[in-house]
């Protein structure tokens, strides 16, 4: 079942393949305006309001400060800037920088006069060889977290506007963002369990496998992202369908419990993580394109468009699918053994056959939210496991079982994240989200979408 994951892999990075070394820590950036360096501009970052370190941009526009871990303030001088050009948002960059990573910071450029011009919008990149952050850094090409909008596990390219409505509507934006992505993940791991009962902790992993196989027919075989991203949402299908196929489903038919399954499932999970980080390293690896990007503006927010297509196609795709079990053959198929098992199977649904669809549209839907998660955030051997107990919280929230409840639990989940940074610290919002999932469950057990039922 797993031959095949290893085999591309191998194929693609080589058996003697090993992680990267660790990179340095620090905030580096590139300030360019159409298209051109803009060098001797001075940069200096704050930490509670003390200075801890500044640079100069070089010929090539890039700068870079190292600092240890912690939160800090990133202040361009615009005092320094060459003559017709401004900040298109004046406010200092709010950035957490975690242990061994090095964080992008985005400062979009625009004329003096006020108008954006093409080529104006942020363009990140990675330093040469050589210069500090090395070859490929942790977090390449991100955007930068702007008044808390943004977070590891859901970047979105929302600038802020200076007043808090301009925040308000980047923390909306960039909440809808986060739990679309989200609920892709979390229809699949829903539907898996309405149909065979199954809590699948390696679900995050097949939204690894989605943005690993997107890398390897980008990156490796040189096609294009969009063509990329289509082969890996076919390729998590078949992943999907033949781990039922010969492995959950074999693990049914010998009568193994749902709790063992589950232990096995952390099993699995396990071992395909360490596979990723065996051959792709612990860096952060980006596709080719959509990495540079100009920006355009909304109202207040300053948006970038590889995300909004990105949200189009995600909720396209979830329409679509919540559609399809409601008036499709198929649709029905799987809601009749999601109600009851024994009940489809003497009606002469074929129920073996229903599991591994849903475990193929699991794994498709699992892929796409793992291109979508690549494309703003770069390839990682660990992120499906980041978000893994995010989507189980809106899985949860919204219902188990109910593919309609994930929907409404990862929007739920994804908004009150984002939004709660208005009140709590942004390091406290998963913990906050948290909270609020323990609340609803206390008053509705069952969940939002989701039903009594009679225990005993």
């Amino acid at each position: 079942m797993l031959a095949a994951v290893i085999g591309c892999v191998i194929f693609a990075f080589g058996v003697g393949a090993s992680p990267a070394a660790a990179q340095d820590e620090g905030l580096q950036g590139r300030l360019v305006y159409d298209d051109q360096p803009v060098s001797g501009v001075t940069v200096t970052v704050f930490e509670d309001g003390t200075e801890v370190g500044s640079a100069v941009s070089d010929d090539d526009g890039r700068w870079f400060v190292p600092v240890p871990a912690g939160t800090y303030q990133v202040k361009l001088d615009e005092s320094t800037l060459p003559d017709g050009l401004a900040l298109r948002n004046s406010a200092p960059r709010e950035m957490e920088l975690l242990a061994g990573e090095v964080r992008n910071v985005l400062f979009p450029l625009q004329g003096s006069t006020g108008a954006p011009t093409p080529g104006s919008g942020p363009t990140p990149s990675a330093p040469p060889t050589g210069e500090p952050g090395g070859d490929e850094p942790d977090r390449l090409g991100e955007a930068p977290e702007t008044d808390g909008e943004q977070n590891e596990d859901s970047e979105v390219d929302v600038v802020a506007g200076s007043g808090g409505l301009g925040r308000f509507l980047a923390l909306t934006y960039s909440g809808i963002h986060f739990g679309l992505y989200l609920a892709l993940a979390a229809l699949g791991l829903s539907l898996v369990f309405g149909t065979t009962g199954l809590v699948n902790f390696s679900h995050g992993e097949l939204v690894t496998f989605g943005a690993v196989m997107a890398f390897l027919a980008n990156v490796i075989v040189g096609l294009p992202v969009l063509v990329a991203g289509l082969i890996a949402i076919v390729l998590g299908a078949v992943f999907g369908w033949l781990q039922d196929r010969f492995f959950w489903g074999w693990l049914r038919k010998r009568g193994t419990g749902l709790i063992a399954m589950m232990i096995i499932s952390i099993g699995v999970a396990l071992m395909l993580r360490f596979i990723f980080l065996y051959f792709m390293g612990g860096r952060s690896r980006r596709y080719t394109e959509y990495v540079v990007q100009d920006t355009f503006s909304v109202g207040p927010m300053t948006l970038v468009p590889k995300t909004v297509i990105a949200d189009v196609i995600a909720l396209v795709v979830l329409v679509a699918v919540s559609l399809a079990l409601l008036f499709t053959r198929w649709g029905k198929a799987i809601r009749a053994v999601s109600d009851s098992p024994s009940l489809a199977a003497a009606s002469g649904i074929n129920v073996d056959r229903v599991n591994r669809v849903v475990w193929a549209v699991g794994g498709a839907l699992a892929a796409l939210s793992g291109v979508i998660l690549a494309i703003d955030q770069g390839v990682r051997w660990q992120m499906g496991l980041r978000v893994l107990l995010l989507v189980f919280a809106a899985v949860v929230l919204g219902g188990l079982g109910t593919a309609f409840g994930a929907l409404v639990g990862s929007l739920v989940v994804g908004l009150f994240i984002q939004l709660s940074t208005l009140w709590i610290p942004g390091e406290l919002k998963y913990t906050g989200a948290l909270v609020i999932l323990i609340l609803v469950l206390l008053v509705r057990p069952q969940g939002i979408l989701g039903r009594r039922e009679r225990v005993g």
